[in-house]
């Protein structure tokens, strides 16, 4: 008689099949299934062939197959799938069975899905899965989230096949309640669009300022790699900047506009609508949008002229300048998602552990940094931090360098260098750290032209004042707004 399998995962693209092949190698028995299940043996003949995993040809035989409580992961694509997937298991399936979903889906639909099938008796978890290919095979970051009580039951697979710290943690742990887990992932996602573009602006300043050459600017990343920026990201683009092929450097081949899966848009959206100011994010979703206009782009250089930037002479002083405005920048990125995560906990009723969500990003995924330790150390040191800014090591780092960060601005704007997520951090500090801003302006003419109302800071807050500023004896007044 056939073992049965400890799990299903649902859907054999490069993610699911090296997930499966991760936890086989764990000891877990996996039961592998594809609705073209064509996939199914060709995976069993090739990847997988000489393991223990089991091939499915139907949701019946796959579920046929499995241990109880059943445990099945959807990896498949997010959205309207992952639902087609759940409504045909739904049937099938009993009380306290789990469904997975490890796919990039938007925090909302797993909220939606977490109420729907709780009132079926019937468990769903929503796990952020963070690392690709090599992650995925060999230890993926996982943030978990929905049903607190189908977590013991996941809980062993998913710590065992997870990414682990140098200390031997896992990086996996519960996040939440609902959608929590996909939401971290979705606030990952922005955070990766943020470090991604930055290293692009640090590229381009060094490239069409400097006049560096790849192998130079690989060097570069190299030794910054070294530094405090020490990370996956910066590890792959020396990589990327030295690889040839008989072509020779590849990087100078590749058509300058990016794409984009969403999450990091989601990551905008949401934190417009709860009120939070993540401007680095958004700038770096907006540089992907401006990138994929490349014919307009060609169109407006022949319009004003082709940009001829001075060079600039290289110098250990303008590199290190350089080098500590990218990790400002990056302190300012991280600081603007736990102010979203913050905000989301209490929005949605979530219980977050903000150092734990820095464990689990340490490794296996693709933020992956030592620069997270530090990040763990200050919600350690401090549980209830208001904001990462508010932390002295942080502190340190982002005063040290802030004259670094003013000067490059200042070189990118008068050169016309577009750093527009570098930019938007010291942006942000600069109000971030103003007591008094200009919004009293803004809200006079509010209440100028809508009767919006205004506090006043010789009173209480909360008590909202209208003026009459024409003249017009009018009494009337809009409801104060606030975001």
């Amino acid at each position: 008689m056939q073992q049965k399998g400890d799990i299903a995962v649902v859907g054999l693209a490069v993610m699911g099949q090296n997930l499966i092949l991760n936890m086989n190698d764990h000891g877990f028995t996996v039961v592998a299934y594809n609705r073209t299940t064509s996939k199914v043996d060709e995976f069993l003949n090739g990847n997988a062939k000489g393991t223990n995993i089991i091939g499915a040809y139907s949701i019946k035989d796959m579920l046929s197959k499995l241990k109880k409580p059943r445990k099945v992961m959807l990896m498949v694509k997010a959205g309207e799938v992952v639902d087609q997937f759940i409504d045909s298991l739904i049937p099938q399936l009993d009380q306290g069975d789990v469904i997975i979903d490890g796919g990039n889906s938007n925090f909302a639909d797993t909220e939606r899905r977490v109420k729907t099938l709780k009132k079926k008796g019937i468990y769903f978890i929503g796990t952020g899965v963070s690392g690709g290919e090599e992650g995925a095979r060999f230890g993926p970051s996982m943030m978990p989230g929905g049903m607190m009580e189908a977590w013991p039951t996941i809980k062993p697979i998913f710590k065992a096949i997870a990414a682990k710290t140098p200390n031997g943690e896992a990086c996996c742990e519960w996040v939440g309640s609902g959608g929590a887990g996909h939401f971290v992932k979705m606030v990952h996602n922005g955070i990766e669009y943020g470090d991604m573009q930055l290293i692009c602006e640090a590229y381009q300043f060094m490239k069409d300022l400097l006049e560096l050459d790849n192998e130079h600017l690989s060097a570069i990343f190299t030794n910054w790699n070294q530094t405090e920026l020490n990370s996956y990201l910066i590890e792959i683009t020396a990589n990327i900047l030295k690889f040839q092929d008989k072509e020779g450097y590849v990087i100078d081949r590749i058509l300058d506009t990016a794409g984009q899966k969403g999450t990091g848009k989601w990551t905008g959206i949401n934190a417009l609508d709860l009120g939070i100011p993540l401007t680095l994010i958004a700038e770096s979703v907006f540089a992907r949008c401006i990138s994929a206009q490349k014919n307009t782009r060609l169109q407006a250089e022949r319009f004003y002229g082709k940009k001829a930037y001075p060079h600039t002479p290289i110098s250990s002083a303008l590199l290190h300048d350089l080098q500590q405005s990218l990790l400002f920048a990056k302190i300012i990125s991280y600081a603007q998602g736990y102010m979203l995560m913050q905000e989301a906990s209490q929005t949605y009723n979530w219980i977050l552990n903000y150092g734990d969500i820095a464990l689990m990003w340490r490794e296996g995924c693709i933020i992956r940094s030592i620069f997270l330790e530090k990040i763990k150390a200050a919600f350690d040191r401090s549980p209830q931090l208001q904001n990462l800014l508010f932390d002295d090591y942080f502190k340190s780092l982002v005063q040290k360098a802030l004259p670094s960060v003013r000067r490059i601005v200042a070189k990118g704007i008068e050169t016309g260098i577009a750093m527009p997520a570098l930019t938007s951090a010291l942006s942000f500090f600069d109000g971030f750290t103003t007591a008094r801003l200009p919004a009293n302006l803004l809200q006079a003419q509010r209440d100028y032209f809508g009767a919006h109302t205004y506090e006043r800071l010789d009173k209480a807050y909360g008590q909202f004042f209208h003026t009459d500023w024409i003249g017009s004896n009018s009494n009337v007044s809009s409801s104060g707004y606030n975001v």
